[in-house]
């Protein structure tokens, strides 16, 4: 076999392969797990290409060298490859990601909360009568909506990027906190740059896209939040641990005027006693930023287009390398 589909999960094998494996005859079209390269190692001794998603089994430089002797390539249906790529990039095996495929509905999904939590939508939403209409359309009147307000994205990686693009369709005015992010990249994408304490203070929504690293955890806490402008809003579809969620807490039971909509928490699910889950200026979502439906096909599609451009020597878009890595989310 040249190519197989290591996955240990037959749920996420179905959702991103099935159409894949329908169309396209150049891949075994069984699902492999780590047991099989154990239990019939001589079976993938000329295997050159994994295709993978969620659920990739984690293997040692020791056991890639074992098992999978000719490898090259692995393309991976999915987001982030932080957890299992590090062995086969040290060993020269090339690793490709669906980063920006997954990180489409992430983008079109936060931009959607943006425009919307710039409006006051909600912290409205849902009137049950006609004094609840009067007090809310009262209320409405101190939201900016998006005529030069200010939008804070904390990252602007691929997901980042994006989010900027679509915001590029409306009068807003669009900060950025990235440390890794140029003056001059700044100027390219028509954002600017600033610290975190400068984007929390002016911003009117922030949105979270930051990478998950020990630089990142806990970077959103109680002195920040605290500064908030009024009737402001905070997205989080980065990761969980990026909130100190105590402070995020303290600062909602303090500033009713302040919404807080997290897609992803600290712990996640949160445990049932948080208060999180009863406050009224806080919506939670349970992971569901991401792709969902049809949109996991787009994950396949763009590893058979990263795996033709290979065998026709054509260059790269999706490339992950080892310096990349304590970036990535």
């Amino acid at each position: 076999m040249e190519s197989i589909i290591l996955c240990e999960s037959q749920k996420f094998f179905d959702f991103v392969f099935e159409r894949f494996l329908r169309e396209n005859s150049f891949c075994d079209k069984n699902r492999y797990t780590k047991e099989d390269l154990i239990s019939s190692p001589e079976k993938f001794s000329d295997v050159r290409f994994v295709f993978s998603t969620w659920s990739m089994p984690k293997l040692t430089e020791d056991e890639i060298k074992k098992y999978l002797p000719k490898l090259e390539c692995v393309f991976y249906a999915a987001g982030s490859v932080k957890y299992f790529a590090e062995p086969f990039l040290k060993l020269g095996i090339r690793v490709f990601s669906s980063w920006e495929a997954n990180g489409i509905p992430v983008a079109e999904y936060s931009a959607a909360q943006i425009i919307l939590a710039a409006k006051g939508f909600f912290k409205l939403q849902n009137v049950k009568s006609p004094e609840q209409y009067r007090s809310s359309k009262k209320y409405f009147r101190n939201y900016r909506g998006t005529y030069f307000t200010s939008v804070g994205l904390l990252g602007a990686g691929m997901i980042g990027k994006h989010v900027i693009r679509i915001l590029k369709n409306y009068d807003v005015n669009i900060l950025v906190f990235d440390p890794f992010m140029s003056e001059e990249k700044a100027e390219e994408l028509g954002v600017r740059k600033v610290e975190l304490p400068e984007l929390f203070r002016r911003s009117n929504v922030v949105s979270n896209h930051l990478a998950d690293n020990e630089h990142t955890k806990g970077i959103i806490n109680y002195e920040l939040l605290k500064t908030m402008p009024p009737f402001s809003s905070i997205i989080n579809t980065g990761r969980g641990a990026q909130i100190v969620t105590d402070d995020l807490i303290r600062h909602l039971k303090e500033r009713d005027d302040v919404f807080a909509l997290l897609d992803v928490t600290d712990p996640e699910p949160l445990n049932i006693e948080s208060e999180l889950y009863k406050l009224d200026n806080c919506t939670i979502t349970s992971h569901i930023a991401g792709s969902s439906g049809s949109e996991f096909h787009r994950l396949a599609q763009f590893q058979l287009e990263e795996y033709h451009r290979y065998i026709h020597g054509k260059a790269q878009k999706y490339e992950i390398t080892l310096d990349m890595l304590p970036r990535l989310a």
